[in-house]
């Protein structure tokens, strides 16, 4: 079934993972899009950017059991049309996560775990985050150094934040889910985060409210 999760936290959001199986056609059966959500759908060139797209609002749908409009501000920040709630948005390879809350600012990442990120690791690890020395828990601890900075970025509305400079994720070990700290220290805020994280398969995903 494509739905993998729907989990309404303690915290009070909501976080709902999709897995894309269907096909473009399939998916926009599933919805009702407004005629401006169209024209977006539209504009989209890629056919997969398009699939990733209709996977968001049929999670969406899915997991609230209504029909939400998510619109996009000068940011490329998503929110809901009328404020009705926040959200978060993330999707990598075959999954699509949505994390939602009526009350608190959220922050979502996930990402597939592949070699690639020890290749990138110098443009997102500063010299105050800490990776283990296991070898075998590399690469994970990377994806979830990421997907925490990703998800703060996010949470803080994407302004003003140099990525790898000014988001600092305080030293742990890695397991298959857990609690860490984050830091976001610039010159407008010095603020700490509390994140959670898990893997599912083969990805890793960490998610924040405040």
């Amino acid at each position: 079934m494509p739905l993998l999760m729907n989990s309404h936290l303690e915290c009070g959001c909501q976080l709902g993972i999709w897995k894309i199986t269907e096909d473009y056609d399939a998916l926009l059966s599933r919805v009702k899009l407004t005629r401006e959500e169209l024209d977006t759908l539209e504009k989209l060139t890629h056919k997969y950017r398009r699939i990733e797209w209709l996977s968001v609002r049929v999670l969406l749908s899915e997991i609230t059991n209504s029909e939400l409009s998510i619109y996009y501000n000068g940011n490329r920040k998503p929110f809901i049309k009328g404020g009705s709630h926040f959200i978060s948005i993330s999707h990598s390879r075959d999954l699509t996560s949505v994390l939602l809350s009526a009350e608190k600012k959220v922050g979502i990442d996930l990402e597939y775990v592949t070699q690639r990120i020890l290749k990138i690791r110098d443009r997102f690890i500063n010299s105050k985050d800490v990776i283990t020395s296991d070898q075998d828990l590399v690469k994970y601890h990377l994806h979830l150094h990421w997907c925490a900075k990703e998800a703060l970025y996010k949470i803080c509305d994407k302004q003003d934040i140099n990525f790898k400079d000014d988001i600092t994720i305080e030293e742990f070990q890695p397991k298959d889910k857990g609690t860490i700290n984050g830091w976001v220290q610039n010159k407008s805020r010095n603020e700490r985060f509390e994140l959670n994280y898990f893997s599912i398969g083969n990805y890793s995903v960490v998610w924040t409210c405040k």
